[in-house]
């Protein structure tokens, strides 16, 4: 029986834009239905009409029925008592969710005692049990923690545990891993199946990553411009796409499991709901356009087995059986000259050597004294070779982003050394640094923010050109813009005209502008689109590969690491835990920090994600201004718990260095790890291309 029903669900905010257009679904007790689609596809919009949370303005029509009783058009009072007792709602920023003058304790009593009726110690008991429940240490002193005291993974635990309170019968997930480290993640997503095993509740999961949907969802809903594309089960819908932007998502996703070749990306942008094209509005994107795409809209039809489809070929594509890759033209990336000289015969164009980064802990609003230190980067050594990509990855406070800082800033590091294409940053002088700045060049995380709004976007590139005396800048201008897939017309025109996809295509052109060696992308990906962040990775590897360029890639998505890189290095509190080339290390990680990283990320293939083994992280990371003695990582060791008492000994009072690893014939491949007790295993399930090799 259906514990929720939506039946042509519109939503229309002021100006007549048609942020949600006839979506239709429901729910049933103990199900999860996972609605994707890009940014602006009316996710969100259609869950907060669900909950009754949209601004005033917005104009509502359509059903929403809970246990066969109607949501839209009732008052107020009544909506806030079905609110957090029959349907809840997990929400994608915990921080901005919580109030945070109160304790999480008493934020969740809260939640008790508005609908039931119960005495304030019993509540406080029952938010404690709760917080325990959601796999939080020490429950009964951190119900007196404030939502700032708790780390971000904590305070989405801490939301689930005030979602859950009063045992709801619907929870409504708005993008709640979206901005979790990977480990934290899989905690998490653990929590959210717990949560629904003690209620029985149904959940729409609303999110961007396919991973996780195919590992937590029963069916799919993928919403476009508005209105569902593409519905069924969760195998069907992965394995058998019927909708061609369905196809062009899936085949978008870069995957863990080393399924090799180019992205496919899908070209263009999806449609302002302010501007709708006529007839289909997927049609300008679309490889399979006919003309009667153009006439009219197609409606969502039934196609048997559960499957609704909005799309006049998919009969077509269900009987040519049709893929992603057939349907969207692939990409030709030319080959790198430089992977055909062995890697030590290359030249070195980046080496830090036992970097280190502390940082003084004060206290005190006027007389301040230092009270600790902050161990951000303690000793990290690597390099990289002409033509190569190395990414550094790892859990947020790890140090990937001061590493990053103590490259760019071309000075005398704290201790340590920094030797970028063959000089040494401490023995820089000024002249030298500035001539040094063009060969090393920075792409930021968020395109927006590194464009300077107040310029035409050639101004934004020709800067770096004036600044170092560079002349024919016009053409040049042009020339760049043409090489990142950009018009030379679009010089004339500001940032904010742009997609987010073609703003980091403009960061892009403007570090391109000097001609560097070096490149150092950080999180270049993690704001966009899937569909878009295919077409920049594409980029990224056909300039690295064209124009011979080296890449430092800082990333937090071991997905894109897989696809871009050709080593990586993984950092755990300041330290490089595990480095070696990107198939070694993925293939064979050796290090439990390693082990666990890889096999928390989400695959998007519902049956090798639900059959794959999880390695489950207890607990954060330290802080850095107080880690651990010997391993910085034996806190969280899954390893460590196994060990024998002279062994954990060592792990304690001896801090592992990074040793080189041996494979089985005794020869020592591109493969360390900072273990005592290394030992390399599979944690990710071979893709169907490996397989066949």
């Amino acid at each position: 029986m259906s514990i929720l029903q939506v039946r042509d669900l519109t939503v229309t905010f002021p100006g007549g834009v048609q942020a949600v257009r006839g979506v239709s679904y429901e729910v049933s007790r103990g199900e999860v239905l996972g609605i994707v689609g890009e940014s602006g596809s009316g996710k969100s919009v259609t869950s907060l009409a669900v909950m009754g949370l949209l601004p005033p303005g917005a104009v509502v029509s359509g059903s929403v029925t809970l246990h066969g009783r109607e949501l839209i058009g009732v008052q107020e009072d009544e909506l806030t008592r079905v609110r957090g007792k029959s349907i809840s709602m997990i929400f994608q920023d915990p921080l901005s969710a919580f109030t945070p003058v109160y304790t999480i304790g008493a934020q969740i009593a809260e939640a008790v005692r508005v609908h039931q009726k119960t005495g304030k110690d019993k509540a406080a008991k029952r938010a404690v049990e709760l917080l325990d429940l959601v796999g939080i240490p020490h429950p009964d002193a951190r119900a007196r923690a404030f939502p700032h005291e708790f780390s971000g993974g904590m305070r989405q635990r801490a939301m689930i545990a005030m979602a859950i309170a009063n045992d709801p019968d619907l929870l409504i997930c708005d993008e709640p891993t979206t901005a979790l480290d990977v480990t934290i993640q899989a905690q998490v997503l653990e929590v959210l199946k717990t949560a629904q095993r003690e209620t029985g509740a149904g959940i729409v999961m609303i999110t961007h990553d396919l991973g996780v949907i195919a590992g937590m969802a029963d069916r799919v809903l993928v919403m476009y411009a508005g209105r569902p594309v593409e519905q069924g089960p969760v195998d069907e819908l992965y394995y058998r796409p019927r909708m061609p932007y369905t196809m062009g998502l899936l085949a978008s996703i870069p995957r863990v499991d080393g399924a090799e070749g180019p992205l496919v990306p899908i070209e263009g942008n999806p449609p302002s709901p302010a501007a709708l094209p006529p007839g289909c509005p997927f049609a300008p994107r679309c490889p399979m356009r006919i003309d009667v795409c153009d006439e009219e809209e197609p409606p969502l039809t039934a196609v048997g087995g559960g499957r609704h489809v909005a799309c006049v070929r998919s009969r077509e594509i269900e009987h040519k059986a049709l893929t992603g890759a057939d349907v969207y033209p692939l990409p030709v990336i030319p080959p790198s000259g430089a992977v055909r000289v062995p890697r030590e015969r290359r030249a070195t164009v980046l080496e830090l050597t036992d970097l280190v980064r502390h940082y003084p802990l004060m206290k005190g609003a006027v007389f301040k004294r230092r009270v600790g230190t902050v161990h951000a980067v303690d000793g990290v050594s690597f390099d990289i070779a002409e033509g190569e990509t190395l990414a550094l990855v790892g859990e947020s406070g790890c140090g990937k982003t001061t590493t990053l800082q103590q490259i760019m800033r071309l000075e005398p590091p704290q201790s340590g050394h920094v030797v970028v294409l063959g000089q040494d940053s401490a023995r820089l002088g000024k002249a030298e640094r500035k001539a040094l700045r063009g060969d090393l060049q920075i792409v930021f995380q968020d395109p927006m923010a590194a464009l300077d709004p107040r310029m035409p976007v050639g101004d934004v590139i020709a800067e770096p050109l004036r600044a170092h005396g560079r002349r024919n800048v016009a053409a040049r201008v042009a020339e760049l813009l043409e090489l990142v897939g950009l018009s030379p017309e679009h010089a004339e025109r500001y940032p904010q005209q742009f997609s987010g996809g073609q703003r980091q295509r403009i960061g892009i052109a403007r570090a391109l502008a000097l001609e560097p060696r070096l490149l150092v992308l950080d999180e270049p990906v993690s704001a966009l689109d899937v569909s878009i962040q295919a077409g920049i990775i594409n980029l990224l590897e056909e300039l690295k590969n064209t124009l011979g360029l080296s890449y430092l890639f800082v990333a937090h998505d071991l997905a894109v690491v897989r696809h871009l890189a050709d080593r990586v290095a993984v950092m755990y509190l300041g330290r490089i835990a595990e480095i070696g080339a990107v198939e070694n290390v993925y293939d064979r990680p050796a290090h439990p920090y390693t082990q666990a990283l890889l096999s928390a990320i989400p695959l998007p293939d519902p049956e090798r994600e639900r059959a794959r083994r999880r390695i489950l992280l207890q607990g954060d990371p330290p802080s850095p201004a107080d880690p651990p003695s010997g391993c910085r990582f034996r806190t969280r060791c899954p390893k460590f718990a196994r060990l024998g008492e002279a062994e954990r000994r060592r792990c304690v009072n001896e801090e592992p260095s990074v040793v080189r690893l041996a494979n089985a014939t005794g020869e020592r491949p591109d493969h360390g790890a900072a273990c005592h007790y290394a030992e390399e295993i599979e944690v990710i399930p071979a893709s169907d291309d490996q397989e066949e090799k």
